[in-house]
Order: structure tokens, then C-alpha cells, then sequence
């Protein structure tokens, strides 16, 4: 593996600006992910650093060596596509191998025997070797896919959403199965996706994209409890963040230039009133188990809560609400720390 260093990058399509001075260190080991909807840049850059798109601006440094100017082959990367792009007419096993046929690698028959079976074993595909590629359920030709990367052993692997055409639960299967499989090798991974609890659960640190621009980059925990601004705060949390004016809360002691709170569904107290001392409304709740989620009207507005299931709570009562741990924003979105 290897620490990869991205300089400055920008890459325009015509009028469009796809990425825009976007300055990122990945680490030796690293997991990081880019957290962003579509459109954001996270692909397009993606491609930058695999040398499929060349920028208009800035540098790709790989290994020390500058790798702005190589071409995909030069570079030592490996690409999982969100589809799977495996070869139909060949086993998994050849699928496997053929990346490790390179004449430039020089390896032998049994040196590509013993590599292919220690990376199917590793993803747990070792029983599919002589399998048709097409002849597998999806989660199974991800996983091929992923393999067929993992053979390489590249000085970093570049993610596009790999678990995206995957039903919920195979989803979920996988992300545990590739976090561990990044662990016991110690990979570098540069991973894009929209889905944030595969940014939460996978990565090392997640680099928030809006537009082309990196907005925030830190530790799962610091994006959530730290954001920059609203979009970033807005990225993380299920359900969202609560965004209320502070007019809403007069007794909170709200930062001179604040003009918006935000409020995570469990950094809201919540209690049963009457109807002259609440300040809302439950009007929906959902209950989920082991908690509910309760959706509350006030000044017109929803706020959701998080609550335990034995709240008593219901439809229609009306309660109060207290910040507990609120988050202050300025009129443009951007934090206010105080």
C-alpha cells in the first residue's frame, strides 16, 4: 500500500466545474469515503486518481512519485465499478487470474494459483472457483469483483458505490464482509457513495463533497457531532437532523449571529404537558422496536425526537421540548460555535 496525495484538483466538462480544487491526503491503510449526492464529484474524482480523466488543474502524487501525467496502467490502481464488469464467457476463477497473466508481472502458473486462492478464500468465494461468472447471485459477483481487485495487491483500491445494486440486507452483509477484508490487509481504499451508514460504518475518515467541492474531511464521529455547516451536519443522521429557527427556543443561549439550531433526534428532551406550557404536538409516531421516533408539530414546523419505546406518548398529546445539545448556524449555513 501506499499514501496517495491529491493537490489542488480540478476537472471542468465544457462550462461545467465536475471538481474544484478538491486537496486530499489518503494514508498508508486508510479507508476513506466520499459522502455526497449525485453530482457532487465524488466519481469524477474518483477517475482523476485512476488517470481515466485527466484535471485541468493540480497534481496525483502516488508513492512519492508524481502521477498526474501517467496512464491508468502506470499507476499501481485497482477500480471496482458499481456494476460488475466481470468477464462472462470465463470462470471466477479466470477472472480472477487473468489481471495476474499480465506478461509485466511475470508470474508463474503456480504463483497465480496460490494468489487466486488465498483472495477467494479471503472474500469467501472459494467454493464458486469453477463457477460461470454469470451463473452467481449478485452478491456473489460483487464479490468476484471486489476479488479480482483485491489480486492485484495495488498501492490503493478506488470504490464506485460497489454495494449500490444490492438489496438492503446482501448490502449490509457485504459492508461488514469489506471492512474486515480491508482490515486483514491492511488496504488502501478511496470509496464514493450517497449511502451514509456505509460512510459511517466503513471509513477511517469521510471527505463530505457538495458541488465539486470538498467541504469537510474527519472522522465519522467529528462529521457528526462537528459539522462545518448545515449541509455537512444535514449528511449524517437518521432520521436527519432537526433544522429550527432559534426564535423556536427563546431560553436557549443562541450565539449573537446564529439564526438557525440544529438539533440531532436524540439532543432533544422531551416531556408530556399541558396544552399551555408545550411547545408542541405529536402528530405521528413510529415505532420501531427499541425505540420511537416521534414526529412533532411546532410553530408549524416537524421536529423529530427520539424517544424510548415505553415513553407513553401518543397522538395528538401535546409536550415540551429542551435542547440538550444544540448546534448554531448563521443565516448563509455555516456553524457558529458557542
Amino acid at each position: 500500500m501506499a499514501e496517495v496525495v491529491l493537490s489542488g484538483l480540478t476537472k471542468n466538462f465544457g462550462s461545467t466545474r465536475a471538481v474544484e480544487d478538491v486537496s486530499l491526503s489518503i494514508g498508508d491503510g486508510e479507508f476513506i469515503v466520499l459522502l455526497g449526492p449525485t453530482g457532487a464529484g465524488k466519481t469524477t474524482l474518483l477517475r482523476l486518481v485512476a488517470g481515466l480523466e485527466q484535471p485541468d488543474h493540480g497534481t496525483v502524487t502516488i508513492h512519492g512519485q508524481d502521477a498526474t501525467k501517467a496512464a491508468p496502467a502506470e499507476r499501481d490502481v485497482a477500480f471496482v465499478f458499481q456494476q460488475y464488469s466481470l468477464y462472462p464467457h470465463l470462470t471466477v476463477y479466470e477472472n480472477l487470474a487473468f489481471p495476474l497473466r499480465s506478461p509485466i508481472r511475470g508470474l508463474s502458473e503456480a504463483e497465480i494459483d496460490k494468489k487466486v486462492r488465498e483472495i477467494a478464500e479471503l472474500v469467501r468465494i472459494d467454493d464458486k472457483l469453477q463457477n460461470q461468472s454469470t451463473r452467481l447471485s449478485g452478491g456473489q459477483m460483487q464479490r468476484v469483483a471486489i476479488a479480482r481487485a483485491l489480486v492485484r495487491s495495488p498501492s490503493i483500491y478506488l470504490m464506485d458505490e460497489p454495494l449500490s445494486s444490492l438489496d438492503a440486507k446482501l448490502r449490509g452483509d457485504l459492508r461488514i464482509e469489506l471492512k474486515r477484508i480491508q482490515r486483514d490487509l491492511g488496504a488502501t481504499i478511496l470509496y464514493v457513495t450517497h449511502d451514509q451508514i456505509e460512510a459511517m460504518t466503513l471509513a477511517t475518515r469521510i471527505g463530505v463533497m457538495e458541488k465539486g467541492h470538498l467541504v469537510q474531511i474527519g472522522t465519522p464521529r467529528e462529521i457528526y457531532t462537528d459539522p462545518v455547516n448545515m449541509y455537512v451536519a444535514s449528511r449524517l443522521g437518521m432520521p436527519s437532523i432537526n433544522f429550527v429557527p432559534t426564535s423556536h427556543f427563546p431560553a436557549v443561549a443562541a450565539p449573537k449571529a446564529a439564526s438557525m439550531m440544529g438539533l440531532r433526534t436524540e439532543h432533544l428532551s422531551i416531556e408530556k404537558s399541558s396544552r399551555s406550557d408545550g411547545n408542541g404536538v405529536v402528530t405521528w409516531v413510529e415505532h420501531l422496536g427499541d425505540q420511537n421516533h416521534l414526529h412533532i408539530e411546532m410553530k408549524g414546523q416537524d421536529v423529530v425526537v427520539l424517544s424510548p419505546p415505553d415513553s407513553g406518548l401518543e397522538k395528538d398529546d401535546h409536550v415540551h421540548l429542551t435542547p440538550l445539545a444544540p448546534l448554531f448556524f448563521a443565516a448563509d449555513g455555516e456553524r457558529i460555535r458557542g
